[in-house]
């Protein structure tokens, strides 16, 4: 098996979780090129991944016309997408895209549209999807098993500056679009696709941090086409060096505590006898997610979520964000 040439735009410190992923899968994938617009961050790559065998680039279509890529890996900021995913998509380059994938609904359709045409395999990183508990109530609800969904719950808790970028809602979105987003992709896969939504949004805890102008409070509620309905709240207030992302779901005929992605308790309610089913899992997330990907652009098929998934779920926590300046419910 021939292994898949990738290369990174955009070297960042998030950018080294995929580049250790990559790099454990040699019989799969070579790192061939690392692009970021300060030339040091992508040869502190280079050196540190394939010992300064990789090329470096400052310019993502040179390192597209250059590097013969089969797969690109993009980790760019939210507000620094601009026509990488176009760029690739002309080349019959493959895509994995950090979430949120842009900023605007129009931006994100537009990548879409560019990768379906192309007809490459794509997937948006969000790998909460492929935790070991997430998968066994998907395959629950999907099965009839589960019954009717009611109601999920989800909650995002953090308390960090993080960077510069971050904390400016015109480049991150905010807290929902650029980090609570991994939920509200959640309640999509789980429960289906959403019919409106209500949201509030806050700047409680960070009113002296100059540049800070990204809500750090949130409450959004969300109503499903099945007419089950969802909570998330998140907040950048709560306890410091902790993230905490954890769910709780009620289906007709099964309760689920969820720890995260990977550890859930299910308590069929259905059947009182029944002893409940405790899942524990050590999966990686992000590798699983590589995996799916590597796999799909081998083999043929989908990933379990391409760009369109990613731009769904833009579309429904931009509305909320919308919500929140309306100060009303948004219809999707």
């Amino acid at each position: 098996m021939t292994p898949l040439r990738v290369g990174i735009l955009g070297c960042g410190s998030f950018a080294h979780r995929h580049a250790q992923i990559l790099a454990a899968l040699p019989e799969q994938a070579e790192l061939v090129a690392f692009c970021d617009r300060t030339e040091a961050k992508a040869q502190a790559y280079a050196g540190q991944y394939t010992g300064g065998r990789a090329a470096v680039f400052t310019d993502h279509v040179r390192m597209l016309d250059q590097a013969r890529l089969d797969l690109l890996v993009v980790v760019v900021p939210p507000y620094g997408h601009t026509d990488e995913v176009e760029q690739a998509a002309a080349r019959g380059v493959h895509l994995l895209v950090e979430k949120p994938i842009a900023l605007t609904s129009e931006q994100g359709w537009r990548m879409v549209e560019a990768a379906e045409q192309a007809g490459i395999k794509t997937q948006v990183g969000f790998m909460y999807r492929f935790g070991a508990a997430v998968e066994q109530l998907k395959a629950l609800i999907d099965s009839g098993e589960a019954g009717r969904p009611g109601l999920i719950s989800a909650r995002y808790f953090c308390n960090a500056l993080h960077a510069d970028w971050w904390r400016m809602r015109e480049k991150s979105g905010g807290q929902l679009v650029e980090q609570a987003i991994h939920l509200f992709d959640l309640l999509r896969f789980l429960f289906g696709e959403a019919a409106a939504v209500y949201s509030r949004q806050e700047n409680l805890f960070h009113t002296d941090v100059p540049g800070y102008t990204a809500e750090d409070t949130s409450a959004t509620v969300v109503s499903f086409r099945n007419g089950a309905l969802g909570v998330v709240y998140a907040t950048n207030g709560a306890i410091p060096g902790k993230w905490i992302n954890d769910y709780r779901v009620v289906t007709r005929n099964l309760t689920a505590e969820f720890a995260n992605a990977n550890r859930a308790v299910f308590t069929f309610t259905a059947e009182p006898d029944r002893e409940p089913l405790a899942i524990d899992s050590d999966r990686d997330f992000r590798l699983a997610q590589m995996q799916d990907l590597l796999d799909t652009i081998r083999t043929g098929g989908e990933t379990r979520t391409p760009l369109r998934e990613g731009a769904k779920t833009l579309d429904l926590v931009l509305a909320a964000a919308r919500s929140n300046q309306l100060r009303a419910e948004v219809a999707l």
